[in-house]
């Protein structure tokens, strides 16, 4: 099946995906299409949405990353402005615990603060894929759709995708922004010719932020540790969960969520059911008997998203340490192929403001390119 060629080829429908089209709509290019493997948008900024069982309420509590820096981070700061985005500073009063590899009670210890504030987004990080989406049409994003194959022609790229179903779909392009962790894209797409393989070396050994880890999270009727004192962060030698912060929305029920330190690869030997329990069991060591009953819990393993995690990434631990690349110096893939996804920010690789550095930077070849 084809479809009409756009100008432009976005592949992903996360952060950096739909910023990118969001961009090209204020600048007022139109002939694009973003291309999403998954049925939902977002990539890795995903949510829980526990209800309360007294009241039914709902709050929707981030799975994937939580905060952003606006001092440092200030071009996504003024997003947020321009977005009219409600923020709030991440809860850190109180007093934060430690807990050491050996049978004794958690050490209370005085509260960190940083020389930057950590913001969060009311309404969770979802809130700001929403309000993105809602300045893009519809029809520019189609879901469901892997992009399994682009070939360099002339003087357009030619893209093939496919459903669910195996249902094949192609249109050619003159611009394509990968919005997705080199990695994935080296897996899931062939390049006709290859890429270079400096440059395709470069991308392969660039660890995919998230895809290793794992992310609990508990929520509770109030925050009862700030009664106590106490911030709601802890790290611990002990584990499962290695550091843990307050979770809780601006307003409503107490949450608490913590990183899992456990090994992917350990991981899949136990059950998530096993591993909640674990961790419900430290929450307990730490906060008290209350914090063991939550109301209700969710593990994010991200090592089992098949389009975060490559088979590179389970194994190791490691963030990347260089940014890679965007594209091509030279050689056929020159100026028509760039890399969005935030491990190719230079700035903020990593985080949700580098999605929106890398991004800013592909809008910004197409538009030269005009």
């Amino acid at each position: 099946m084809n479809t009409p060629s756009p100008r432009v080829a976005i592949i992903g429908a996360g952060l950096s995906g739909l910023y990118a089209a969001w961009q090209l709509e204020q600048h007022g290019i139109h002939d694009y299409r973003v291309f999403e493997a998954q049925h939902v948008m977002g990539g890795r900024i995903a949510s829980a949405v526990p209800s309360l069982a007294e009241t039914g309420a709902q709050h929707r509590l981030d799975l994937g990353p939580t905060w952003f820096w606006p001092e440092h981070q200030r071009e996504m700061a003024q997003l947020m402005q321009t977005l009219g985005l409600e923020c709030f500073a991440q809860h850190v009063t109180g007093d934060s615990l430690l807990e050491r590899a050996t049978d004794k009670s958690p050490l209370r210890t005085a509260g960190i603060r940083d020389s930057l504030t950590a913001m969060r987004v009311a309404g969770g990080m979802e809130t700001l894929i929403e309000r993105l989406r809602r300045d893009i049409p519809a029809d520019k994003i189609l879901t469901g759709q892997v992009v399994r194959h682009l070939e360099r022609l002339p003087d357009r790229i030619a893209l093939s995708a496919e459903d669910d179903s195996g249902q094949r779909m192609s249109c050619e392009v003159e611009q394509v922004l990968l919005a997705l962790p080199p990695r994935q894209a080296l897996q899931h797409i062939q390049f006709t010719p290859a890429l270079p393989s400096a440059l395709a070396a470069q991308w392969q050994q660039t660890a995919t932020w998230m895809a290793p880890h794992a992310k609990y999270l508990a929520v509770y009727e109030r925050p009862f540790w700030r009664e106590a004192g106490l911030s709601g962060a802890a790290r611990s030698a002990r584990g499962p969960m290695v550091e843990i912060h307050d979770a809780s929305p601006l307003e409503g029920p107490g949450a608490l969520f913590g990183f899992v330190g456990v090994p992917a690869g350990h991981r899949r030997q136990i059950t998530q059911d096993v591993l909640r329990q674990h961790c419900r069991a430290q929450l307990g060591r730490l906060f008290g008997p209350q914090a063991a009953s939550p109301q209700s819990d969710v593990l994010k393993d991200w090592a089992t998203a098949p389009f975060t995690a490559s088979p590179a990434d389970i194994d190791s631990m490691t963030s990347f340490q260089e940014v890679p690349r965007p594209g091509a110096s030279d050689g056929p893939w020159r100026q028509c192929l760039t890399g969005i996804a935030s491990e190719w920010s230079p700035q903020f690789p990593g985080h949700v403001a580098g999605a929106i550095d890398a991004a800013r930077y592909g809008v910004e070849q197409i538009l030269a390119a005009r």
